[in-house]
Order: C-alpha cells, then structure tokens, then sequence
C-alpha cells in the first residue's frame, strides 16, 4: 500500500485492503455546517472532529490497535439558528435513523465497537445510545465530545463556547489556511439569559443564536495561537489513541471491575 494511504481512513483506503484488515473498533467524527464568527470556517466542526480522530487513530494503529475512521457526518443539531445563512440543521430523529443505518453495517461486518466522536456542542448522543442498545444489543457504542477529552484551562485564557480561543486555535493547527487574521474577527460577545434557574445552570433550553450573539461567535478568539492549537491537539489525540487501544482489546461482554 502507498505510504500516502493511510489504512485506518476508510475514505482513502481500497478494498485490496479492507477486505483482509480485522478493524476492531469504528469512529464516526460527527461535526456541524454552521457559522463559527466572521474568521472561521462553516465546516470548523467537522475539521476538528476528522482531524482529531486521524490524529489519535494514527497512535492507537501504530501501538497495535484497529481503528477504522468512517467518513464524518458534516450536519449536527441546529435547530436554534435555523435564522443564520446555510447552518444546515439535522434533527435528533434524522441522527438516529443514521446511526441505526450505520450499526447495521457494522453488525454485518462483525465489528461490534462503535464510538461517536462529536466535534458539535448540539449533538448529543447519550439518549440514542440507550435507545440503540435496545436495536442492536452486541454493538458497544459510546460517545466522545472532543473539546471535553482535555485540561482547557491548562491551554487557554478562556476557552470560549463556539468560535472562541479553543476552536480557532485548533483550526488554526488542524487547516491555517481556512482562518482569517483575528483583526477580522468578531469578539464573541454573548447575552446571558435573563431567566435565574438558566443562568446557574440549572435549567436547560435551547438558545436562539441571533439573540444570543452578533457575529456567531461565543468566546473571544483573539488570543488563539497555531501553538496552543497543537498542545491541545496533542494532548487529546494521546488521550483518544489511549483509549482506542483499551477498547481494541476490551472484551464487550465483560467491561466491569
């Protein structure tokens, strides 16, 4: 195989290949089309959910371990900016018709560990889990959400919740040539909500976006570095590959102490 090809990238590898590699655990990078600030790319949470799993499955495979990266889903949960241009929106029920789709495939293949890595702070995954272990009750499936696996504050000024330092700062690692110089960025300024059981937390909805922000962004990117893009970067590949590995050999049938 070229050295260009990597093995464990579905999208690039061939069926010379696959069909005599024993994948052991599938990843699904699972992003969002949406607006991230005036400086950032719509498909940021795909780039971070792809370059994430690239970056940790290349250790995990290295050590041993047979991971095999499934194309990202480039359309998250967006219900709440559905006034912003072209953020593409997939309801929860369309994310799980495409899970159920997805393990089916898997099944027939007997690889039976699935892990979703979520690169969306909309997407979530924990209640379709539950309900596909009633469908499909030998795939292992768990969830990852990617800007959660690090120490952020260990890295960052102030993280930021969409767009901010985190983000543009990854991008800025992953695909530099997609962020535009932070002079033209917006400073991801927020409104809180009025409401007390909101504001502590206590309380969950959904946030309209454009009452919410005027340049998309939540979080003040201008602090972001290519450098700390890296740091973090790494630090949570190693972390993923770390737990690619244990997975790989995990028995499913017997995963408590």
């Amino acid at each position: 195989m070229s050295d260009k090809i990597r093995p464990y990238v579905l999208a690039e590898t061939n069926w010379k290949h696959v069909k005599d590699e024993n994948y052991s655990v599938a990843i699904l990078p699972w992003g969002a089309t949406e607006a991230h600030n005036y400086h950032l790319p719509y498909a940021t949470d795909n780039i971070l959910g792809e370059g994430s799993a690239v970056e940790s499955a290349k250790i995990a495979w290295e050590k041993g371990a047979k991971p095999v990266i499934l194309p990202t889903i480039p359309f998250g949960v967006n219900t709440g900016q559905m006034d912003v241009k072209l953020c593409m929106n997939l309801n929860p029920s369309t994310q799980y018709a495409i899970l159920k789709d997805v393990a089916q495939v898997l099944q027939a293949h007997q690889i039976d560990k699935l892990v979703i890595l979520n690169a969306h702070g909309g997407n979530n995954f924990k209640q379709m889990i539950r309900e596909l272990s009633l469908e499909y009750p030998d795939l292992f499936v768990c969830a990852i959400n990617w800007w959660q696996v690090g120490d952020t504050d260990a890295v960052f000024d102030e993280p930021g919740d969409h767009a901010g330092e985190l983000e543009t700062a990854a991008v800025m690692h992953f695909r530099p040539e997609l962020v535009l110089p932070l002079e033209e960025a917006g400073d991801g300024a927020d409104r809180k909500f009025k409401l007390r059981g909101l504001k502590e937390g206590w309380v969950s909805t959904q946030r309209q976006w454009t009452k919410v922000t005027e340049d998309t962004g939540v979080g003040n990117p201008k602090a972001a570095t290519a450098e700390k893009g890296k740091k973090y970067a790494e630090e949570t590949s190693e972390k993923i590959a770390d737990f690619l590995l244990e997975l790989h050999h995990a028995d499913i049938n017997d995963l408590y102490e």
